[in-house]
């Protein structure tokens, strides 16, 4: 079995992913764009699963599409689809995470360098700590609450209405604002903490290794305060960023199972296997 596998860039897309997010929104004529947007925050913990398409540009990887159900409670599962557009055959991956392991597919791709194995398993509790390899099983983005992104928007200081739009028939209310990433670390240090400020400060130091200083984001919320569509973008050190999340069933049943095992590498053994060696 060869040990070169295209894997990190797959894996680097799903990390991409978690620069962009989701959440509920509240669209009410009785309130100003600034509470509007604090009401969508707030409805943001009480999403329970969803299913969204996503498109753009991330930096490094280019143009990028995506297809994706998760589960956010009681138990964090997810499946996604994901191209990235600019990188030809190589360039496509699907990722599952089932009960705290993730599973990396590549299709024909990865089967070829992998013994005829089309998936490669990641379990964090066997792999042990090490960041670069969390980082290569996508543990941070899979583990992550993808509403937590939207909740940005509350701390913008010139948050505004832009106007209603009708998006896959769903009349929507647009709202825009900018915000410097200094902004929303200071906006944690008025919170009461807990896993949601933890989630938010990961998010924060990622944009920062990204090289944004600075967010301009973009939510449409429906009248059932719940987004839509969501949109980000920055200048990054190497590229732009420019992220669409377009959301559908929300709070619908989301099943996730795990790829066969006979079609599954499992990392761990694969690296004791090269230790050994």
């Amino acid at each position: 079995m060869r040990s070169s596998v295209p894997v990190a860039g797959l894996a680097a897309l799903v990390l991409a992913a978690g620069a962009v997010g989701c959440s509920k929104g509240s669209e009410s004529p009785s309130l100003s764009p600034v509470a509007a947007v604090a009401k969508a925050a707030r409805s943001s913990e009480d999403l329970t699963s969803f299913r969204y398409t996503m498109t753009g540009k991330v930096p490094e990887q280019g143009r990028v599409e995506a297809e994706a159900s998760m589960q956010v409670k009681p138990d964090i599962a997810m499946s996604m689809k994901m191209t990235a557009l600019d990188r030809g055959e190589e360039g496509t991956a699907e990722f599952r995470l089932v009960d705290k392991v993730m599973y990396v597919g590549g299709g024909a791709e990865m089967a070829k360098e992998m013994d005829g194995k089309s998936w490669l398993k990641f379990d964090l509790a066997a792999l042990g700590g090490d960041e670069e390899l969390n980082q290569l099983g996508a543990a941070k983005q899979a583990d992550r609450n993808p509403a937590t992104e939207s909740t940005f928007l509350k701390d913008a200081k010139d948050v505004e209405e832009v106007g209603t739009e009708r998006i896959d028939g769903v009349e929507t209310t647009h709202y825009t604002g900018t915000l410097a990433l200094d902004d929303l670390r200071a906006s944690l240090k008025d919170g009461k903490g807990g896993p949601a400020a933890e989630r938010r400060e990961k998010n924060i130091e990622r944009y920062e290794r990204m090289g944004v200083d600075k967010l301009t984001m973009d939510m449409w919320v429906d009248g059932d305060d719940h987004t839509k569509r969501f949109r980000m973008r920055g200048d990054a050190d190497k590229g732009p960023l420019d992220m669409t999340i377009t959301f559908h069933d929300v709070n619908k049943p989301v099943t996730v199972e795990a790829p066969p095992a006979a079609e599954t590498a499992d990392l761990a053994e694969l690296m004791a296997g090269l230790g050994e060696s």
